[in-house]
């Protein structure tokens, strides 16, 4: 249920390539001879030609195609298109094309060694590590895994272990250890057995993690939500209800944001860009990630559970949160028409 708009006729990635050059030249151009660098130039060009073309090509492009557009511009022009790009663009509007153009396997795991290298390890930071382990796929969570080996000469698992605080340390690297099955088999009777092994379990988090960790990695989304389900029934309250009733600390955090990016990943991105558009100012990276990294999955379905939440319009509070080539980019990435 993605909402990226890929055009009925796709351009060769030569002409691709062409377009995005010559818009690349122009702003070049515009930097140079009257503006400088900083944003402040680009957002005052934002309706011109140059943006426009960029805009309209890479957020009209799907993964595959984009692969393509990065392999042909290296052919062509020598050099690398993310490299051009850092080069030209600016600001927000920088960050979120450049994170776009990234493969989805190496995008995930510069934002997850970004998350992991902050001073401050927030649940804010530290969420991308649950959303990539538990609200993609297996198979994309092992070429993150791999990608994550390449770029930074260390394993995910690794740089959990160094710069994670230790009350969520076993818990994230659990997550990114797990290999789900993509079977929608059920047996309601582990089902049925391990929500009593979690209740139990959260009532002494702090003091024992091991069950929670091993039902929580171990099993199939489609286990789990039998699991959460037969939780609710039994005890009432749900889940999710029940860990934030132990407490505001970063482990219970942690896990609340598990349980929504298992049993339902668009209620969480949807709560990531009502927090990111809702308070004093707006958090860009945030905004960023959870539209680039969902444009492609499930939109459609984070943007109706937004309206569920919050009865106003997901597009609506992007548009009125950024501005210039950034909202012009975002926008496009929702699907709207510019």
């Amino acid at each position: 249920m993605a909402t990226l708009r890929v055009p009925d006729v796709v351009p060769l990635p030569s002409e691709d390539c062409e377009t995005l050059n010559n818009a690349l030249e122009g702003l070049q151009h515009m930097n140079t001879c009257v503006f400088g660098t900083d944003e402040k130039g680009i957002i005052a060009w934002v309706f011109g030609a140059d943006v426009k073309g960029i805009i309209w090509v890479l957020g009209r492009r799907n993964a595959s195609q984009r692969r393509e557009i990065r392999e042909t511009y290296e052919q062509i022009y020598s050099e690398s298109l993310i490299d051009r790009l850092h080069f030209e663009l600016s600001g927000d509007f920088k960050k979120a094309v450049i994170l776009w153009m990234y493969e989805p396997s190496e995008r995930d795991a510069r934002l997850a060694n970004e998350a992991l290298k902050s001073r401050k390890k927030s649940i804010t930071r530290l969420q991308v590590i649950v959303e990539i382990a538990c609200a993609t796929s297996p198979h994309h969570l092992m070429a993150v895994r791999a990608a994550y080996c390449s770029l930074f000469d260390c394993s995910l698992e690794e740089d959990i272990r160094s710069h994670v605080p230790e009350a969520i340390r076993k818990v994230l690297e659990g997550l990114v250890r797990s290999f789900r099955s993509g079977k929608e088999l059920v047996d309601l009777d582990i089902a049925n057995s391990e929500a009593t092994k979690l209740h139990g379990a959260i009532k002494s988090l702090h003091r024992d993690l091991d069950d929670v960790v091993m039902i929580l990695s171990t099993r199939t989304i489609f286990q789990l939500k039998a699991t959460f389900e037969c939780y609710q029934q039994r005890y009432r309250n749900s889940i999710y209800q029940d860990i934030k009733s132990c407490g505001k600390g970063i482990l219970q955090s942690v896990l609340g944001v598990v349980i929504w990016c298992i049993d339902s990943p668009e209620k969480h991105f949807a709560e990531l860009i009502k927090a990111s558009v809702g308070g004093i100012g707006t958090d860009e990276n945030s905004l960023t990630r959870a539209i680039v990294t969902r444009a492609e999955i499930d939109m459609i379905k984070v943007r109706g559970e937004y309206f569920n939440m919050n009865k106003t319009s997901l597009d609506s509070a992007v548009f009125d949160n950024t501005s210039g080539a950034y909202r012009k980019f975002l926008m496009t990435l929702l699907g709207a028409k510019i």
